[in-house]
């Protein structure tokens, strides 16, 4: 039974199993994301109801769907000029709230296709599967848990996996993945108002194929009750995870506003964030002493030592390292794939970019020409000019760059060009990023450490290149294009 109409949307359409006679699939009335099946499709009420097993735990109840709407359902409707004989038509394809309408909030739904979590090909799929095939042991996600080593998870061993459903139902943001999300959105309104538990929803593909999307934005409201689930702790919600976990894919939520779409300010780590490699154990490397420095660095990254203490204790090693050293290191630098890319999209957008650095002056200016980047903040060396070697300190003239410096330089930053914080980004992987990610408008944490992973606003593991970010922007992979071709 539809839910009762709120007043003044007496007229409004909703998606009931019974309104949906213009298509067999209930997401095939979403006009931004049609299915393009040469067969007859299966309605996914039916896929539901028929398949109880393969089907998500949190099902979409028959009141919640009666109830559903979306704007970018609506057909549009003709309109014929009397003059000219012209057709033209007028349709809401973006979802636009109305006003009184409750927030939104959009979610960017990335697959994993750099790398499947389950190894083994779904049986059904793969003939040469055997029952004797040993299967894969069971393994705690990153970002899940202080560590990812069973013989070292404090509690007890993870529970099972939940089945990679994309095996299944393809390797993609299928269309039965994007309805298991809208079910899992609908499972968390349950403390909402009764009047506000009426999920609307639009969507489309950012990336290029629509029959197969790698990258898809969903468009949301209302939020679940901030009393029960603040906005920040949505996606770290079980039923938000245990999705990401069975679809092999990772989400992102953000206000819709116009701030999430038109930024202007971006802010890097560089060690493991813009380059691969983390610059101090590389010059540890050089003078023969990696392993105790890389020791002290994958500590401190992951927030078990105080950085400030930790960075002078491995400066300190470096006592005669000649001062050239990072001329002899610039060719060993890797840049991180996308990175390049990234900046390039960013700059024409008009964002002003930096690099905040726990590394060393030197290489972050280096970095900031190779990238294109605006500023460049890092910690500086004291040289002996006599032995032209380093002394093992840091020159007191200048800040450490620690995380409380990282995030003062942000705002900084914001404040210099008048920028509201909500237009910013922050994107990074270590323990000494987390404020600067917290006060960011956006804050990323990029293949990253566990408790960053954990504490972050956002996190992305499974992006192909750095250039993925820019999705998160709102931007279609097209558009992604025309600013890299850009002359």
């Amino acid at each position: 039974m539809a839910s009762p109409s709120s007043p003044g949307r007496s007229n409004r359409p909703s998606l009931g199993k019974n309104s949906l006679g213009r298509s067999n699939s209930y997401l095939d009335d979403h006009l931004e994301y049609r299915s393009h099946q040469s067969s007859p499709t299966t309605s996914i009420d039916g896929v539901l109801d028929r398949q109880p097993t393969r089907s998500p735990r949190n099902t979409i109840s028959s009141a919640s769907l009666a109830s559903r709407r979306s704007v970018s359902a609506i057909a549009p409707s003709p309109i014929v000029s009397q003059e000219s004989g012209t057709v033209y038509t007028m349709s809401h394809t973006n979802c636009i709230a109305e006003l009184g309408d409750p927030a939104r909030i959009v979610a960017t739904i990335f697959y994993n296709s750099k790398s499947p979590r389950h190894p083994h090909v779904h049986p059904d799929q793969s003939p040469p599967a055997k029952p004797t095939d040993p299967m894969p042991m069971p393994e705690i996600a990153e970002g899940s848990a202080p560590t990812t080593s069973i013989s070292e998870y404090p509690l007890e061993p993870p529970a099972p996996e939940p089945e990679p459903l994309d095996h299944i139902y393809g390797a993609y943001v299928s269309q039965l993945c994007l309805t298991h999300f809208l079910s899992t959105l609908d499972s968390l309104l349950i403390h909402n108002k009764p009047e506000e538990r009426r999920l609307t929803s639009s969507h489309r593909c950012l990336s290029p194929d629509p029959a197969k999307p790698r990258v898809v934005e969903v468009t949301f409201s209302p939020p679940p009750n901030p009393e029960y689930l603040p906005f920040d702790l949505i996606t770290k919600h079980e039923s938000i995870y245990k999705f990401e976990r069975e679809w092999n894919c990772e989400v992102i939520l953000q206000p819709s506003t116009v701030f999430r779409r038109h930024k202007r300010l971006c802010v890097f780590d560089m060690d493991s964030t813009l380059i691969q490699q983390e610059v101090i154990d590389e010059i540890a490397a050089f003078i023969g002493v990696k392993k105790a420095v890389a020791a002290i660095t994958e500590r401190a990254m992951n927030g078990e030592l105080d950085f400030s203490a930790s960075l002078k204790a491995r400066v300190a090693l470096l006592k005669g390292v000649p001062a050239d050293v990072f001329e002899h290191l610039k060719p060993k630098i890797v840049i991180t794939p996308g990175a390049r890319e990234l900046c390039k999209c960013l700059k024409r957008l008009g964002f002003t970019l930096a690099v905040l650095s726990g590394g060393f002056q030197p290489l972050a200016d280096w970095l900031a020409h190779e990238l294109g980047l605006d500023h460049a903040f890092a910690n500086h060396l004291v040289v002996d000019h006599a032995s032209n070697t380093l002394t093992g300190e840091l020159n007191p003239d200048y800040p450490i760059v620690d995380a409380q410096h990282k995030r003062n330089l942000l705002i900084s930053l914001a404040s210099t060009k008048d920028i509201p914080l909500a237009q910013t980004m922050a994107v990074g992987d270590g323990a000494n990023d987390i404020p600067m990610l917290k006060t960011a408008g956006l804050g990323v944490a990029w293949n990253a450490k566990s408790k960053v992973q954990m504490e972050a606003p956002a996190r992305l593991n499974i992006g192909k290149s750095m250039l993925d970010l820019v999705y998160l922007l709102g931007l279609t992979e097209h558009e992604i294009q025309e600013l890299l071709n850009a002359s």
